[in-house]
């Protein structure tokens, strides 16, 4: 049951992770009012807001989304590591 647990919180934390790159792929090259990244936008930004008013842009550069990812990425390691003291 644990190991299926921690599948699955890797998983998501795989799928969080993959919308976040898709989503600052795409906002290069399609129109803010396209509904794919309108979506994909509705996923990303509540978590990038927190960050952003942490982490102001530097010039042009917008570091919020790294911070997620990292953010994302350690998460799950807390998590599968207490699931795995268990």
């Amino acid at each position: 049951m644990i190991i299926f647990l921690v599948q699955i919180i890797q998983y998501l934390g795989r799928i969080l992770t993959l919308i976040v790159f898709v989503d600052i792929i795409i906002s290069y090259f399609l129109s803010p009012y396209n509904s794919f990244r309108q979506v994909l936008d509705r996923i990303v930004y509540p978590l990038l807001a927190p960050i952003r008013r942490v982490v102001p842009p530097v010039g042009m550069i917008d570091f919020s989304p790294l911070v997620l990812l990292i953010l994302i990425q350690l998460v799950v390691y807390v998590l599968v590591q207490i699931l795995v003291s268990i």
